[in-house]
């Protein structure tokens, strides 16, 4: 991965409102999953949005243009992938991404 999508990725997560949501999606889809989660969410973010756009709006109550401009800034960022479900968006963390953040780390 070049430098550049690093740089992409650490700017969308830079903002506190862009990583609470990250952070809820992450969650979201460790419910599910046996490992449990990596993140500390906030109690007041883990109501069940089953990782819909629409219920994410309720959530962390941000408007739904707002919650749309973050979306689309993670997803340029290429950390979550959305679906369209219906009138519903349905995303997901995309672990790629979160494996190449890992090694950076390391």
């Amino acid at each position: 991965m070049e430098l550049s999508n690093y740089s992409k990725i650490f700017k969308a997560l830079s903002n506190e409102q862009r990583l609470k949501i990250f952070m809820t999606i992450h969650e979201q889809s460790m419910k599910g999953s046996k490992k449990g989660s990596d993140f500390p969410v906030e109690k007041s973010l883990c109501c069940p949005i089953e990782k819909a756009f629409t219920k994410m709006c309720k959530c962390i109550k941000l408007s739904r243009s707002t919650i749309s401009h973050h979306f689309k800034e993670l997803q340029n960022a290429g950390l979550i992938t959305c679906k369209r479900e219906g009138q519903m968006y349905s995303c997901t963390i995309n672990e790629d991404t979160v494996n190449f953040i890992k090694d950076f780390l390391r």
